[in-house]
């Protein structure tokens, strides 16, 4: 292990910007974690159907303020897109075969998940399993796959959104909620947000990567705008203050997103400009740098089957003959998710069986090249979502 990491650090370029890699692998423990602590699985009669604390527990609001960081994904999406653009355009390469590049390393492990699931779906049908039961399962694993079709869609528009400030983006969001919830207009109106509403973090991302948000009042100027808004739209303005959907609640923050969302993801994307520095201090330390590289290099596989690690431990849980506290009990106290804590490393556990039989999947070819691969996945810097 400690060969690995030297390895790993001294194949890294001088000038590669490791904040972007930690930014990313801390957006990518978010969603992860975040997922894990508001979604249960609760067995009744025979049917398992899907729940969340949040709901029952609407103090526990604030989990999501740390764990919902897909505008950070976006935010870091639009940066090395846009860099990645940049650095194939100076080698002469085109537009089609960078987008075919990039489109293939973030679409590639997709298909495993789908082929895998399409057997379970199936499977689980044959044996008697209920309708709604297959259901719940089969849209916990592809309801992510949602952030994947609008990311592609930005990296598609990454030329054209060089040249977009993202006050046009948040001026899009602020008009469809003013549509939507002041003057009574049609709830799909909203659906205009989920472009709008992530673009906007990536056009940051793109001014980043052209040079963009280096002063520390701009971080600043973030943090506190987006924090205040937010703040002011749920006190006053009648939106949740949970940043996730909530099953049962009239307005959902995040399906689609509304303008408290988009606000509270600049706030995020503030905060992360403004920890740059300090990051960058921490992955001089060998160590950390390695286990950021590591992760970023199957990020997507991660991302993927995490949800799929859950549920394969409530369903080995069933064997045990009862339900089990924090996996398959309602989630309606503070005892559920003292016990959904305990959960947790057990759920990473079965994840890291996931990663090791579905990782060369995202890394292709390169996976059955032994530990040198490492080195040349850092020399290359073609992670998902990477520089290339």
């Amino acid at each position: 292990m400690r060969d690995l990491v030297q390895r790993i650090d001294s194949a890294t370029p001088a000038g590669r910007d490791r904040t972007i890699d930690a930014l990313r692998a801390l957006a990518i423990l978010g969603v992860v974690l975040g997922h894990w602590l508001v979604t249960a699985l609760v067995v009744d009669s025979g049917t398992v159907h899907g729940a969340s604390p949040l709901r029952h527990l609407p103090q526990l609001a604030p989990v999501s303020w740390v764990f919902q960081t897909l505008a950070v994904f976006f935010l870091v999406g639009g940066q090395t897109a846009a860099h990645g653009y940049a650095a194939a355009r100076g080698r002469g390469e085109t537009y089609r075969r960078w987008l075919g590049a990039r489109m293939a390393r973030l679409f590639r492990p997709v298909a495993a998940v789908l082929v895998v699931w399409s057997v379970v779906a199936a499977l689980m049908l044959a044996s008697g399993a209920g309708v709604e039961t297959v259901r719940t399962l089969a849209m916990l694993v592809l309801s992510p796959l949602w952030f994947l079709l609008v990311f592609a869609v930005l990296t598609a528009v990454t030329p054209l959104v060089a040249r977009l400030h993202p006050l046009w983006a948040l001026a899009v969001v602020l008009h469809v909620d003013l549509v939507r919830f002041g003057l009574g207009g049609p709830a799909w109106l909203g659906w205009i947000n989920v472009l709008a509403g992530w673009l906007v973090p990536y056009c940051l991302g793109v001014s980043w990567a052209r040079g963009g948000l280096r002063e520390r009042r701009t971080g600043w100027a973030l943090l506190a705008g987006g924090a205040a808004t937010t703040a002011g739209l749920v006190l006053w303005g009648g939106y949740p203050a949970a940043m996730v959907g909530v099953p049962g609640a009239g307005i959902s923050n995040l399906n689609p997103p509304t303008l408290a969302a988009v606000c509270f993801g600049l706030a995020q994307c503030g905060a992360a400009l403004l920890v740059r520095d300090r990051l960058r201090r921490v992955l001089r330390r060998p160590a950390v740098w390695a286990a950021v590289a590591l992760l970023n290099l199957s990020a997507m596989t991660v991302f993927l089957w995490h949800q799929t690690a859950m549920m394969a431990v409530t369903a080995v849980g069933l064997l045990a003959g009862r339900p089990l506290p924090g996996l398959h009990t309602a989630p309606d106290g503070v005892g559920w998710v003292l016990a959904r804590l305990g959960w947790l490393p057990v759920f990473a556990g079965a994840l890291l069986v996931c990663w090791a039989a579905f990782r060369t999947y995202e890394q292709g070819r390169r996976a059955s090249r032994g530990g040198s691969r490492v080195v040349r996945e850092q020399r290359s810097v073609p992670v998902t979502m990477g520089r290339g």
